[in-house]
């Protein structure tokens, strides 16, 4: 039987800050990334630059010590509720792991942690075409009401 552990990411451990890089790099690669991997620049720069980022909080999953998947999140602000948000900016399972209830644990653990530090809500954006909606709508995520559109800008 496999062994699944879930574990708030510590950037200050190699072997967390390297799973964090392999799994957003296995992110980026697939269809729902970039479709290519990250830069090197970015590889380089990425783990201290989040380490730095006051606002950051991650989790991994490991799959029998190996990495299995990520969730890398952001806390913002509820103007509205006068409490913090935690944003799922990246949620990504490894392909090889996929089918093994690895994306609910780490929206589980998301959540545990969003209520442990008083958060009004747990946000995320999601492609249309990513057939991860269904897990995020079994997980109890909605399309909010009114329906939200996510947009960016590039500066």
């Amino acid at each position: 039987m496999k062994k699944l552990e879930i574990v708030e990411a510590d950037l200050n451990n190699p072997k967390h800050a390297e799973a964090l890089l392999f799994s957003t790099d296995q992110y980026a690669r697939d269809a729902m990334g970039m479709k290519r991997p990250l830069k090197e620049e970015v590889k380089k720069v990425l783990v201290e630059k989040l380490k730095n980022f006051p606002c950051y909080v991650g989790f991994l999953a490991f799959m029998d010590d190996q990495p299995a998947g990520v969730a890398n999140c952001v806390y913002s602000f509820s103007t509205f509720k006068a409490q913090k948000v935690i944003n799922i900016h990246d949620l990504a399972v490894n392909p090889q792991y996929r089918g093994n209830g690895i994306g609910e644990a780490l929206l589980a653990e998301v959540e545990r942690k969003a209520k442990k530090e008083n958060c009004c809500k747990v946000t995320l954006e999601v492609r249309e075409d990513n057939r991860a909606r269904n897990l995020y709508e079994r997980s109890g995520f909605s399309y909010g009401e009114p329906r939200m559109f996510f947009m960016e800008k590039e500066v």
